[in-house]
């Protein structure tokens, strides 16, 4: 299958590109939103659209039952979570799955900055079943 395949396979390929740009000038050893801030940046640079600590809101039975925030959303249509640990783990995986649910979006980027370099792209396979209200998309940052 080739990058045309891919659902959103060209902003993928594309945050990935600046994720390895990033992580190769600055290395392992800062703080996430360091690398946060680098990777959004160099997105912008190249006239991506990108929100960053976008608002999400969760409900259940139709009642709000909690808030977070998105490290970033690319186009309105990737979710990035970017870590700075050792190495990645379930949990990891696991809150940028309930992000994508919790957005309605199918596409996330799990970006370690870590000792090794570190991407994964996992799928929501329930994008358009998902019971959240999803990214509030008030006010870019």
């Amino acid at each position: 299958m080739d990058e045309s395949e891919l659902l959103h396979g060209e902003v993928t390929r594309q945050v990935i590109g600046a994720f390895y740009y990033v992580y190769n000038r600055l290395g392992h050893g800062f703080l996430e939103s360091v690398y946060q801030k680098a990777l959004a940046n160099t997105l912008e640079r190249a006239g991506t659209r990108v929100r960053r600590e976008a608002p999400m809101t969760v409900e259940f039975e139709g009642a709000a039952v909690g808030d977070f925030r998105a490290d970033l959303v690319i186009e309105e249509r990737v979710i990035v979570e970017v870590k700075a640990v050792g190495q990645l783990g379930p949990a990891h995986e696991a809150q940028l799955l309930n992000y994508l649910r919790a957005s309605g979006l199918t596409i996330g980027l799990l970006l370690n900055f870590g000792p090794k370099a570190t991407c994964r792209r996992p799928v929501n396979p329930r994008a358009n079943q998902s019971p959240f209200k999803g990214v509030q998309s008030e006010a870019p940052t």
